[in-house]
């Protein structure tokens, strides 16, 4: 019988479908220190962002004929290395894509109205201090119309685009490897009507200059932020910055010193670079809002995930019937 190990856990709806299979799944947490020794059991493995698949990890389990990552980014995965030893490796980038956008929006819209700053105070200081707040938080501002710059247009990237252009935002979007995303459009109730748009992308340096709002959406490659000092200093002032891709792709020093100094007017943060212990003084930030790396976090996404791995394992092992 094929063994899987889901070291950072798999959702239900996905264990039923290799259990259906005759997989046999173990959804078991072991220290990092401690898996060169269990995968000697397993023929594969299923892992989050949490559990590291490295160079010394693959070699010491020859037997590892799968590597599956719950979720886009593969970072903590050696993935071109396990591919040389044989080993197939596969995310399930189609999953989570809908509710990392989603949450990207919460962002946008908490930075335009100051949701996050304002509930941070009125239940402690609503009572008597009601009018003052009033007048702080009185100056947001209107999306519809304003420039929504998107880097990296994958599936997220689209996603994020799909939800800009259905409240009115003009959206620019950055990626070296996309020409155009097709943005389609379904309207429910409505006899199975779809609209279409095409979306061409642009340089980045479009984006850095012309945008109020600018979003990241790639992988941290080689630990170099796409967005740093250089980045920032092009950008128009009172930009607000989102990133729910990876920490570290939006350089936090530089993020830190924009923000003190007012070219940077918010930033909405999902992922940081030293989880799971972000640096406080972002956190406390009084124009940051933060979340705790929750973007694919939703009960649909992990269901979603969790049968995509199972059919993509299903499916290596020719295990359909």
């Amino acid at each position: 019988m094929i063994k899987i190990l889901a070291n950072d856990g798999l959702h239900p709806d996905g264990k039923l479908l290799l259990d259906e299979a005759e997989v046999e799944v173990d959804i078991v947490k072991y220290p990092q220190e401690e898996l060169a020794k269990v995968l000697l059991n397993y023929d594969g493995l299923i892992v989050r962002s949490a559990t590291k698949v490295r160079k010394e990890l693959i070699d010491a389990v020859p037997n590892l004929k799968i590597i599956g990552r719950g979720g886009v980014g593969m970072d903590n995965i050696d993935v071109e290395y396990a591919r040389s030893k044989g080993i197939h490796v596969f995310n399930t980038p189609a999953s989570s894509s809908k509710s990392v956008a989603e949450l990207t929006f919460a962002h946008i819209f908490s930075q335009a109205r100051f949701l996050y700053q304002s509930n941070r105070q009125m239940h402690i200081n609503g009572e008597t201090e009601f009018t003052n707040m009033k007048k702080s938080f009185s100056k947001g501002i209107l999306l519809s119309g304003k420039k929504l710059g998107i880097i990296g247009f994958g599936r997220i990237g689209q996603e994020v685009a799909k939800i800009g252009i259905g409240i009115g935002m003009q959206v620019y979007a950055a990626d070296p490897f996309v020409d155009e995303g097709n943005i389609h459009f379904e309207i429910y109730d409505s006899g199975d009507v779809f609209l279409g748009i095409k979306v061409k992308t642009v340089p980045m340096d479009r984006i850095l200059e012309k945008c109020d709002i600018i979003c990241v959406h790639v992988p941290l490659i080689n630990n170099k932020a796409v967005i740093g000092k250089e980045e920032i200093a092009r950008m128009k002032n009172g930009v607000i910055l989102i990133n729910t891709a990876r920490g570290g792709v939006i350089d936090e020093d530089a993020l830190l010193e924009a923000l003190n100094s007012g070219k940077v007017a918010g930033a909405g943060l999902d992922v940081y670079v030293n989880e799971p212990k972000p640096r406080a003084d972002l956190l406390q930030h009084p124009n940051v809002s933060s979340t705790p790396h929750i973007g694919a976090e939703t009960i649909e996404a992990q269901s979603f995930i969790g049968m995509e791995l199972a059919e993509q394992i299903i499916d290596y092992f020719g295990l359909n019937p």
